[in-house]
């Protein structure tokens, strides 16, 4: 993008680099090369002098104006005639864009957003000339609206919802003409029996837990916000009335809508709807994932978990406070911090709390202040273990899985194990099942469903009979969800709330 040549340019270029001068994403308001803006940055750290405080450093033909972020660099590069109390006020407009797209100030995590961030200069800075906005005019402009998105995604979820819908129908049918054969003596189509006898293996393969606790609050009046960070085009504003309207006339013109699913996205990981959440001033999400996998004759090769505190401040007078963590782990997580956080604050007090007591936590935006991490291969820890014993038969093979709940204290929601299918034998011939199952031929593919695993249900089994060798039922996958974490780390735990301290205490 290139202006007049009679008209000074004041900025030249806006980018964040490393404290070696890697540039992680650049935006040239004129026209410059790629190996100019690399050369020009690449400059930029041998300027520096160090042990001296400045916001600017100059050469012959360029001005940089810079601001640290932790291991990072905010830079523009304008020329020498420009208004350096204006480039200071643009910079630190620069600065403060880049925490509503960017979790963390880290260079994977700029990378990752790197054109969310683009789209933003862009509204900051046009021709070279700073553009009259603040921040939330910046978010505004970035975030776009489509009628027609809104009506398209609709259309489909109803359509995927009424799908389902049919799927579950079907399979109940199937269920109940089983059973009722069953009762009579007789064998119904497509169902049967079968033995098992020789034990050939078992495995277990990515297993993941999502564990999502929202901390409670006094009050109950939801406190309305704007989510910001990750931003995509096409969604500002609520799916709401527009989208209403439309679907009215779908029925009005015969349609078969549902209407509870206008306005909500299709997710696989969500089969069973979450209860609204209630949004106040404060709000935090505790999440966890762990992925394992275990070898078929036995034995834990990898776990590992993730976990991590996010924390959302809705209202401009919390945004200093210090929140109280109750870690009871047993296990051995190691526990890691946020930068800005104060650490030596949460080793000796377990209090969450910022390091600079004149800074404060981003409004309407999703922070991580603590995470943890567990890699382990002992196999205690195994939440959920899973046997596969597929034996050889005159016909094919009998299959017989079962699974036991080794963390009773869980209760895991929504548990699909899948096993493979050799391809082009059909459907299998399913004998006893705890729970539900779903024959996906296009992908070859047995999902066993279970809405529920706790102490009550800790074990159960599936037998099915179907052609093939043993080693065709395998690797099996396992996924499920659950409303408490696997590592026993709490907000606010001894008294049922988040503690919430006000700065300064």
């Amino acid at each position: 993008m290139g202006a007049s040549p009679s008209l000074p340019q004041v900025l030249l270029a806006a980018a964040v680099c490393t404290k070696a001068g890697k540039a992680i994403v650049s935006r040239q308001f004129v026209e410059m090369t790629r190996t100019r803006i690399e050369g020009l940055l690449a400059a930029f750290p041998k300027l520096m002098n160090t042990g001296k405080q400045h916001t600017f450093v100059e050469t012959e033909s360029v001005r940089y104006v810079y601001q640290p972020m932790e291991k990072l660099y905010m830079v523009l590069i304008t020329t020498k005639n420009s208004n350096i109390l204006e480039d200071l006020e643009t910079l630190r407009l620069f600065s403060r864009v880049i925490p509503e797209y960017c979790r963390a100030l880290e260079e994977n995590e700029i990378s990752e957003h790197c054109f969310d961030l683009i789209f933003a200069f862009d509204e900051i800075v046009a021709l070279g000339y700073r553009e009259n906005v603040n921040l939330a005019q910046i978010r505004t402009f970035t975030e776009m609206d489509s009628h027609e998105e809104k009506v398209f995604r609709a259309v489909r979820e109803t359509q995927e919802r009424e799908a389902k819908a049919e799927m579950r129908r079907k399979a109940k049918e199937l269920q109940q003409a089983r059973r009722d054969a069953e009762r009579r003596g007789t064998k119904a189509p497509g169902f049967g029996g079968f033995g098992s006898s020789a034990v050939s293996g078992g495995t277990t393969a990515a297993m993941i837990t999502e564990t999502i606790i929202e901390t409670e609050k006094p009050k109950v009046t939801p406190i309305p916000s704007r989510p910001s960070g990750s931003n995509k085009a096409l969604k500002l504003g609520a799916k709401g009335k527009e989208v209403d309207n439309f679907v009215d006339k779908l029925k009005s013109e015969g349609e078969n809508i549902i209407a509870s699913s206008i306005g909500k996205r299709s997710s696989d990981a969500a089969a069973v709807l979450a209860p609204p959440i209630n949004m106040e001033s404060v709000h935090m999400k505790i999440e966890e994932k762990i992925s394992l996998t275990c070898g078929r004759d036995g034995g834990l090769q990898n776990m590992e978990l993730h976990g991590m505190i996010m924390l959302r401040i809705l209202d401009e007078k919390f945004a200093r406070i210090r929140i109280h963590v109750d870690n009871e782990d047993k296990k051995g997580v190691q526990l890691q911090t946020h930068p800005n956080v104060d650490k030596k604050l949460f080793t000796t007090e377990s209090l969450i709390g910022l390091k600079n007591p004149e800074k404060s936590f981003p409004i309407n935006s999703d922070v991580g202040v603590l995470k943890w991490r567990l890699q382990t291969t002992e196999e205690s820890f195994i939440p959920l273990t899973i046997n596969c014993w597929p034996s050889e038969s005159g016909s094919g093979c009998d299959v017989n899985i079962e699974y036991e709940l080794q963390e009773e204290g869980l209760e895991l929601n929504d548990v699909v194990i899948t096993i493979p299918l050799p391809p082009g034998v059909g459907a299998p011939v399913i004998g006893e099942i705890d729970g539900e199952y779903r024959h996906d031929a296009r992908r070859n593919l047995l999902e066993w469903c279970l809405p529920v695993i706790d102490a009550k249900t800790k074990s159960g089994s599936l037998e099915f009979s179907i052609a093939g060798q043993p080693n065709d039922f395998f690797p099996v996958h396992v996924s499920f969800v659950s409303k408490k974490n696997y590592c026993n780390i709490q907000v606010g735990k001894g008294q049922g709330l988040a503690t919430l301290f006000p700065w300064p205490i």
